[in-house]
């Protein structure tokens, strides 16, 4: 693996740790969802302007996207999260590598191998056995705007991955600009409790801020697809959390299904990029 790679895929276990902190801060945080994604986006969208210095105001056709999909994916899922449960919101999300395969071939030229779309079977059938337990009771609005949620990420990715060369990490600023001037007329009446305000600069900050000016380093070294497949680690890391705060211990079908994801992901990021000519599986655009 060659140490650009390597690095990339580093930064997105980083990421994937950061974004496991939003369930459990969410669900804490009583402002319904769409301040909630508001005011997160306010907050991480000073952390990056901390990083890039100075918003860039040229717009290409790849930073559109990636700004309008990124907004979508972070609005989309705080959305489901609080409508839906938790398992519901993440399993339909991370249906994202298969819209991330497909369109990142088609406008990347990213090729899509057979062991590609293996680890993706491998890793989703992993996924339904993790949360198994928890796959019901869901509200069908939450579901469709998790699931949405998944194709926005996936496009997000494609995006950002045609800004590599451009400082993907502008896209990330206007994203949540345009997050929270979408959501800027629904918060009212907010109540700033301890709580509340903790939860939310805990959000806006880390969960958000920081995990994505990392994700804006990481998506340089890797694929459009491993930029969404690699952090597929972080609901695994949820129960973790859980375990930890509440003594909580995760389910047999829970470890067993975790353990498929962990080997599906490690598979995926250890093998070599450049893949045989003969396996390959190539999306005509």
């Amino acid at each position: 693996m060659d140490s650009n790679r390597q690095k990339g895929i580093v930064l997105l276990l980083l990421t994937a740790v950061l974004w496991s902190l939003g369930g459990m801060l969410i669900k804490g945080v009583t402002w319904n969802g769409i301040a909630v994604a508001g005011m997160r986006s306010a907050i991480a969208a000073c952390v990056i302007l901390c990083f890039i210095g100075k918003p860039n105001f040229k717009f290409t056709l790849p930073r559109i996207g990636a700004t309008i999909s990124y907004a979508a994916t972070v609005l989309l899922f705080v959305m489901a999260t609080k409508m839906t449960t938790a398992a519901n919101a993440i399993l339909l999300q991370y249906t994202a590598p298969i819209y991330a395969a497909l369109l990142g071939a088609w406008l990347l030229k990213e090729r899509v191998y057979k062991k590609d779309i293996m680890c993706i079977v491998v890793i989703f059938c992993g996924m339904i056995l993790f949360f198994v337990d928890g796959l019901k009771g869901g509200n069908i609005v939450g579901d469709l705007f998790a699931l949405l949620s998944g194709v926005s990420f996936g496009v997000m990715s494609v995006f950002m991955r045609m800004e590599k060369d451009n400082d993907p990490m502008q896209s990330v600023f206007w994203g949540n600009i345009l997050t929270f001037m979408i959501t800027a007329p629904f918060m009212r009446e907010l109540t700033f409790t301890m709580p509340n305000v903790v939860g939310i600069l805990l959000l806006g900050i880390f969960q958000l801020g920081l995990s994505y000016v990392i994700y804006s380093k990481a998506i340089k070294h890797v694929t459009a697809l491993e930029a969404v497949l690699i952090p597929i680690v972080e609901p695994l890391l949820n129960p973790i959390w859980v375990m930890l705060l509440q003594k909580e211990v995760p389910t047999l079908y829970a470890i067993i299904g975790g353990s498929i994801v962990l080997i599906g992901v490690t598979v995926r990021a250890i093998s070599p990029k450049k893949k045989i000519i003969e396996a390959q599986v190539s999306v005509e655009g």
